[in-house]
């Protein structure tokens, strides 16, 4: 038997201490959306950027308001208060969250799966919220479909030597998934004075004895310190904040940017067939992030500012204006699998295609590796002496 399973079992093969399940059905999208010509359920197709039956083919009516505005939101004004007008999935939903990672998922109302798609465990349990979600104003549709990126996915494999061979052959990679991940977006304006020492480096010589006892000489530097002063004027435009818990952080900027300039208006037609994760980090968990990334940049940006040759006592002084926000959707093709009781994630822009992503590696072939170094080791002393 191989070592290596797919996260989601088959529908109906619940997990060892699952709890009871509606039904076995696999996960549903956000909102069904129907054939015209057969009834089964037409899906967002990337390749043709449309509403797509999974039967039989027929590209469903449904027209996507194209023409839909993407607007900011003030920041300030929604962290007192979001109007019950931006809330809610604008349909029936069920939400679900996972005890093992705890990513939390929005499904269509009395579908949920067997397990999570982002880690695998069974331990799927209904999750009610406090309050309603804060629904996304814009998404990017997937533009890459799966049929590339199961080859991408070969590929990175492939170009992997100590990766298990089982891998490159594995029906796991048929059950990769598309996800919509949770993002927040900032813009702000800042003017930020700062002050700092400016140094200047210069140099006197030194005479010296080495171990020899002769006399020598030598260039030491030294630094000039200067107070210095400035500001820096800066609009920082569509600061990424991950909303997600259900996918690995640091793959997840691997793959990135997101091209924000192709976003759409929100619209559930976009999302049929998809998976979509609700956010983890609320909006004042990720406004406090996006502020510690924006002065970071800026702590930079003062730092390039100042004059001379080096600097210390850097302090900065910002004030914001104009802060906006947005909530959006970004495509992911998500391959989640087991190998020998480890779980792995590999992930893919849904529009870029850009993939990154954790895989085991083959004791044998690490082996072979450091038995093939040793040896080479050896030859070269041998040749050496």
């Amino acid at each position: 038997m191989s070592d290596l399973s797919p996260s989601s079992p088959p529908p109906g093969a619940a997990g060892p201490g699952a709890p009871p399940q509606p039904d076995d059905r696999q996960i549903a999208a956000l909102e069904r959306h129907g054939c015209a010509a057969c009834g089964a359920r037409a899906v967002w197709n990337p390749g043709r950027q449309g509403l797509i039956c999974e039967y039989c083919g027929t590209e469903s009516p449904y027209e996507i308001d194209m023409a839909g505005e993407i607007h900011e939101l003030d920041l300030v004004r929604a962290l007192r208060e979001i109007p019950e007008s931006l809330r809610g999935w604008q349909t029936e939903t069920q939400t679900v969250k996972c005890r093992s990672c705890h990513a939390v998922s929005v499904f269509a109302a009395g579908r949920v799966g067997q397990n999570c798609e982002f880690c695998g465990s069974p331990e799927l349990v209904d999750y009610e919220e406090l309050k309603s979600p804060l629904r996304p104003q814009s998404l990017m549709p997937f533009q890459v479909d799966k049929a590339k990126v199961r080859r991408l996915i070969k590929g990175f494999y492939a170009s992997k030597w100590l990766a298990p061979g089982a891998l490159r052959k594995s029906a796991a990679i048929e059950n990769v998934r598309g996800v919509y991940i949770p993002y927040w977006t900032f813009d702000a304006r800042v003017d930020c004075p700062w002050t700092a020492d400016s140094g200047t480096y210069y140099y006197t010589t030194e005479t010296y004895r080495d171990s020899d006892g002769t006399t020598k000489q030598r260039q030491v530097r030294h630094t000039r310190w200067r107070p210095a002063s400035g500001r820096v004027r800066e609009f920082f435009d569509d600061e990424p904040v991950p909303g997600t818990q259900g996918v690995d952080p640091k793959l997840l900027r691997q793959i990135e940017p997101f091209p924000n300039q192709e976003l759409v208006a929100y619209d559930t037609a976009y999302l049929s067939g998809f998976i979509v994760e609700h956010y983890q980090v609320v909006l004042l968990d990720a406004a406090r992030q996006a502020r510690s990334s924006i002065e970071s940049k800026l702590r930079r940006l003062c730092g390039s500012e100042v004059p001379g040759d080096t600097h210390r006592n850097l302090v900065i002084n910002p004030t914001y204006r104009d802060q906006t926000f947005k909530h959006i959707l970004v495509p992911v093709w998500l391959l989640s699998y087991n190998f020998k009781g480890t779980s792995y994630q590999v992930l893919a822009n849904g529009f870029t295609g850009a993939l990154a992503g954790r895989y085991p590696k083959s004791r044998w072939k690490i082996f072979f590796l450091v038995l093939f170094a040793a040896l080479a080791l050896g030859a070269f002393a041998l040749f050496a002496g």
